[in-house]
């Protein structure tokens, strides 16, 4: 009789991320992941103790994969910059996955890489040392929060993307002027959800490094 195949930890992850891409984390589980593999639940627990840890090890592959090849260049401003950039871009090509990272965090070496590397420059910005910790924490988060809303509007399908444009159009251009005067009056200028993401991703990001500089000495 055959024994039952073993599969790796790697083989696993693949066949989590895509599960992942077909739903979402709430409708993932440890059990449909087996049932993909074609075995049983059990074996999985011997690499992963709960659903949770093996989320977090898979967020931990696009943090690994943002963080390959990557090389401080500039002060202290363009590293951050450029680690925010390179999380935007792996979740950009993985959008369901935003999410999960943003639920769950990460847990392995590509969470130290991003973490080691944000610590030493804002360390480098100057800040005391007691205020590194509290500062990467704002930036943490705040990346966490852009990089899945946008991920979130990239996983929306063309139908119900068109359906929420026509949708903004009315909310927008049908907007009664007296009682919603200032809606009225910006009304063609204003730009949905979904526009120019990367621009306002990065004014945001750099707002907030400009208030760190100004705490500087």
């Amino acid at each position: 009789m055959t024994g039952r195949r073993r599969w790796s930890t790697e083989e696993i992850l693949d066949t989590a991320v895509g599960l992942l891409r077909a739903g979402d984390a709430d409708s993932f589980s440890v059990r449909k992941l087996a049932a993909a593999l074609g075995t049983d639940s059990s074996s999985l627990y011997r690499h992963f103790r709960n659903k949770t840890e093996l989320l977090r090890a898979v967020s931990d592959r696009v943090l690994l994969a943002a963080m390959d090849g990557y090389r401080p260049e500039g002060d202290w401003r363009r590293r951050v910059t450029a680690v925010a950039l390179r999380l935007r871009e792996a979740f950009g090509e993985q959008p369901q996955l935003a999410a999960v990272w943003g639920r769950y965090g990460s847990g392995g070496t590509g969470s130290r890489l991003v973490m080691e590397e944000l610590l030493r420059a804002l360390r480098e910005s100057g800040l005391p040392d007691e205020e590194v910790p509290v500062r990467y924490h704002r930036i943490v988060v705040l990346l966490a929060a852009l990089i899945s809303a946008e991920a979130g509007i990239s996983a929306i399908g063309p139908e119900e993307y068109e359906q929420g444009m026509e949708q903004f159009r009315v909310t927008v251009l049908g907007a009664d002027p007296g009682r919603f005067p200032a809606l009225a009056r910006f009304a063609r200028d204003i730009r949905p959800l979904g526009a120019d993401r990367r621009r306002a991703f990065e004014e945001i990001l750099a707002a907030h490094l400009a208030q760190i500089e100004a705490r500087t000495p």
